[in-house]
């Protein structure tokens, strides 16, 4: 199964590309032998429209654009349920035991995504009710893919 994560903007030389890399590569490693093939991050470039709508228009577009065909999409967003980490790994465990291709979770733009893409989502996933930079939002979606694995794989990082 793939897992793409497809993000507007793009993560800057910094802490918080190199703490993105490091979740990245344990949730791969923690991932492959449940049959997860690597992690994809498809970083899209932020509209330069000057109105919201035609940016979410273009942005939403241009995600769409990436998504793999018959891709199980979830959108990150704070409007979203709140599942906990063992509901996200049950929720893994569940899509590749029904053989679903891909998992591609969304990360829209600062203004939002257009109804049309939200509407192809299966999961509105919220890191609680708080606003979050996107940057943050990658970090915390990459830690708690890894988790999931470790949960499917009776690693004991997780500890509830």
């Amino acid at each position: 199964m793939r897992l793409l994560i497809c993000a507007i903007g793009r993560l800057k030389q910094g802490p918080e590309r190199e703490l993105a890399a490091s979740y990245r590569k344990r949730a791969e490693a923690a991932g492959r032998p449940l049959g997860w093939r690597d992690i994809e991050v498809i970083e899209i470039r932020e509209s330069r429209a000057h109105d919201a709508e035609r940016r979410r228009i273009e942005e939403s577009i241009a995600l769409a654009n990436v998504i793999p065909e018959a891709a199980m999409v979830v959108i990150l967003d704070q409007r979203g349920e709140n599942i906990d980490s063992a509901g996200l790994a049950s929720l893994l465990r569940r899509w590749r035991e029904e053989n679903c291709p891909a998992v591609a979770f969304i990360v829209g733009g600062a203004d939002g995504l257009a109804p049309s893409l939200a509407q192809r989502a299966k999961l509105q996933l919220a890191f609680g009710t708080a606003t979050w930079p996107h940057q943050l939002v990658r970090i915390m979606l990459l830690e708690q893919l890894y988790r999931a694995g470790t949960i499917l794989a009776g690693h004991p990082y997780h500890r509830a």
